[in-house]
């Protein structure tokens, strides 16, 4: 049985971690795991035996096979105590029926665009669901497979896990931990929520920049100058569009409900500038523009949260499923980034879960809605220097 890890071990989170899938994302793990925790055992599976040979090459795995090596097995039933599905949603499954016919017992995440169709899968075929935490990357590029691969992908972006009331307590700060020491920002999401969240911000996004591209091919015939003019803001804005179609045509058949709900609801936005440009109504025209204006000059600039001001939040815990994904959830909805968490085990039925936080997010909300939720809270401000962060 895996122990479970807080940070005052000093340890890494997880010994072996098999990675399955070294596309862009895969690799990129890979190669960010390596070289932030260097200690940890990395091994990969994939289909293709040159980018095996390029993840050895480049010394992000130790071990790199084919999904029919037994090793892979051997590892899976004695060796490992992570697993990462980095593979897309339409072949997952395979990989969860191995894992279930292998008994695996340890941590299984992902990093699929989609969750709904991904955690029925898991739900029914895993002999422990429970240890499956839903996760998604939102980092990406325009490259595909592991020569797109860098070390730095997930710096700055937000990594959204999805933990449940079935989620083990010890399974998220473990998560949290290894994702947080890659440079990116662990946002808890339900589940059930993820795939509406990120249709607005990721896969609507996505199909109007490919729109806008095909527009401009549209009209390239007919002026010439038109696709050098594009060579600048144009191309930033829409660079996305590059990405692979086999993949997003996967995320967005996935996602389909979502993302036609979006896809309708942009029609409209885009039906109201037409209207006041019809009706020739400045003032319609200038509102709209004012209001998207302010929403965008809102956005919150990269993240630079301050090493100076941080805050330790404790929570003492009762002896109940869902605890942490109920507090990590609400957290992430008032906007409060968690630097560290841990949980200190005062019993066998009480823990104390702590909360470093850095200088985002409302506190005061976080006060109120942990309260309303049943929770008692003690704040107190930390500085850096007496918060060290184990990786």
């Amino acid at each position: 049985m895996i122990e479970p890890h807080t940070e005052q071990t000093g340890q890494a989170a997880f010994r072996h971690i098999v990675i399955v899938g070294l596309g862009l994302v895969g690799a990129s793990f890979a190669a960010a795991v390596r070289a932030a925790q260097p200690d940890i055992r990395l091994s990969g599976v994939d289909v293709d035996g040159r980018t095996r040979a390029v993840a050895l090459e480049r010394g992000w795995t130790d071990a790199a096979w084919a999904p029919d090596d037994p090793a892979f097995e051997h590892c899976v039933r004695g060796g490992c105590d992570l697993v990462v599905l980095a593979a897309p949603v339409d072949v997952v499954e395979q990989y969860f029926e191995h894992l279930a016919a292998w008994d695996f017992g340890g941590i299984v995440t992902d990093t699929a665009s989609t969750k709904s169709r991904i955690a029925a899968v898991a739900a029914r075929t895993l002999p422990h669901p429970e240890n499956y935490v839903p996760g998604h990357p939102m980092a990406g590029s325009e490259k595909n497979g592991i020569d797109g691969a860098r070390a730095d992908l997930f710096q700055g972006a937000h990594w959204i896990l999805c933990p449940d009331a079935a989620t083990p307590a010890e399974h998220f700060p473990r998560l949290h931990e290894l994702v947080t020491s890659l440079g990116a920002r662990v946002i808890a999401l339900p589940r059930e929520d993820h795939d509406e969240a990120v249709a607005v911000v990721s896969h609507v996004p996505h199909i109007m920049a490919s729109s806008l591209v095909q527009l401009a091919c549209r009209h390239a015939d007919d002026q010439q100058a038109l696709m050098r003019l594009a060579a600048g803001g144009f191309k930033d804005s829409t660079r996305i569009a590059a990405g692979s179609p086999e993949l997003w045509c996967g995320i967005a058949f996935d996602n389909a409900a979502a993302l036609g709900e979006g896809l309708a609801e942009v029609q409209g936005i885009i039906g109201s500038f037409a209207e006041a440009l019809a009706a020739g109504d400045r003032a319609r025209m200038t509102a709209l523009l004012a209001e998207a204006a302010e929403a965008r000059r809102a956005l919150p600039a990269a993240w630079v949260p301050s090493t100076e001001k941080l805050l330790e939040v404790r929570i003492p815990m009762e002896d109940r499923t869902g605890v942490v994904a109920e507090v990590t959830t609400i957290a992430s909805s008032v906007g409060c980034n968690i630097q560290s968490i841990e949980i200190d085990h005062i019993t066998a039925d009480s823990a104390v879960l702590s909360l470093v936080l850095t200088d985002e997010g409302d506190v005061g909300q976080l006060s109120a809605q942990l309260i309303n939720a049943g929770f008692s809270v003690s704040f107190s401000p930390l500085s850096a220097k007496e918060h060290t962060h184990v990786a």
